[in-house]
């Protein structure tokens, strides 16, 4: 950090999330997500169409303000883009801070959280798997923040699957570049540079490349 002041409270969940890692309580605060790929128990970082199926397949679930832009207020992105699920969902109705909507509502705030270049968090807790789902922002997000305020990239897992350039139709108009939370795309000498060790894997380049020169393919596994 360059002369920032302290988060109290951003310092506190994080060392609330190193206990529960060293406990063994949690894996990491965070994985993200490929499209079409299972949900197996960690916070992860979804595409809009993932996000959709966790829905589909929650008993139930309810539309709240995110929590980390309604902490910080450091951008005007929207606040009504994320869901608690089950009990959870249930719990939050009936204190008024949610409300259930129907998954045609779910969706068009999904898209409108996809329109911002929101990213799409899973939120795990030791004493359930999974109870929100949330589009957060990379100056809000408290993971985000873990990861590049703190440097702390072992709190986010990449997902199985990667971004991948096809350099023949990529035009190097620099829309990606804009929509790449993780730092994992930069302008240099005129032309994109891609660094594809950094994806994690949201897909938020993918919905806006304009010639379709990205798209989402298998992350190679480490030997």
């Amino acid at each position: 950090m360059k002369n920032e002041p302290r988060d109290e409270e951003l310092e506190a969940r994080l060392a609330r999330y190193d206990q529960w890692m060293v406990e063994g309580r949690i894996p990491a605060s965070s994985k993200v997500i490929p499209i079409k790929e299972s949900l197996c128990g960690l916070q992860w970082v979804l595409p809009t169409q993932q996000m959709l199926g966790i829905l589909r397949n929650a008993r139930s679930y309810a539309l709240a303000n995110c929590l980390c832009r309604t902490t910080y207020r450091r951008c005007d992105n929207p606040l009504e883009v994320c869901f608690y699920i089950n009990d959870v969902a249930d719990q939050k109705v009936e204190q008024g801070v949610a409300r259930h909507v129907s998954l045609e509502e779910a969706t068009e705030r999904l898209r409108l959280a996809n329109q911002h270049g929101l990213v799409h968090l899973t939120i795990y807790n030791p004493e359930q798997h999974v109870f929100a789902v949330c589009s957060c922002c990379e100056c809000c997000c408290h993971d985000i923040q873990f990861l590049k305020k703190y440097g702390r990239p072992d709190l986010i897992a990449h997902a199985d699957y990667v971004a991948e350039v096809d350099t023949e139709s990529c035009t190097q108009c620099g829309t990606c570049v804009e929509r790449c939370v993780f730092g994992a795309r930069r302008h240099e000498d005129g032309s994109v540079v891609f660094q594809q060790d950094k994806c994690y894997g949201c897909g938020l380049c993918v919905t806006t490349c304009p010639s379709g020169a990205t798209r989402m393919e298998l992350r190679k596994k480490q030997q």
